[in-house]
């Protein structure tokens, strides 16, 4: 039923900054959790960051806390995902979820998730 559409992706230097974004297809977000999970080549998929749906908890990889950000816009029907000092192991494919009715308040892990998006490539590199 939900459409989710990942954009912001690219080629960014060591230290650099992208900001992802997911549109949502539904009308209106505010009843979903939203989170972001990433792939890299040869690796599984880890979750990154994850917004409940009142958007009061946050949750954060280790390795990305302090780095990354995660956010969302209702009236926008888009989440996003501000990414700061980008190191070279930030490089993935992206994707963006949701989830209506999430079984805990703050859903981090993929099976929790219900609705995905395609991806989006961020590749750090000098």
């Amino acid at each position: 039923q939900v459409q989710l559409a990942e954009s912001g992706g690219g080629l960014v230097q060591p230290g650099g900054s992208l900001r992802l974004s997911c549109a949502a297809s539904e009308r209106s977000i505010n009843n979903y959790a939203m989170g972001w999970f990433r792939q890299a080549a040869g690796k599984e998929r880890e979750s990154v960051a994850a917004i409940s749906r009142s958007a009061s908890r946050t949750y954060y990889l280790e390795s990305v806390k302090g780095r990354f950000t995660i956010s969302r816009d209702n009236a926008k029907n888009t989440s996003f995902l501000q990414m700061n000092s980008l190191k070279p192991e930030d490089t993935a494919v992206y994707y963006c979820a949701a989830v209506t009715a999430p079984t805990v308040d703050l859903p981090i892990l993929a099976s929790e998730y219900r609705y995905w998006g395609q991806g989006t490539q961020v590749t750090v590199s000098s």
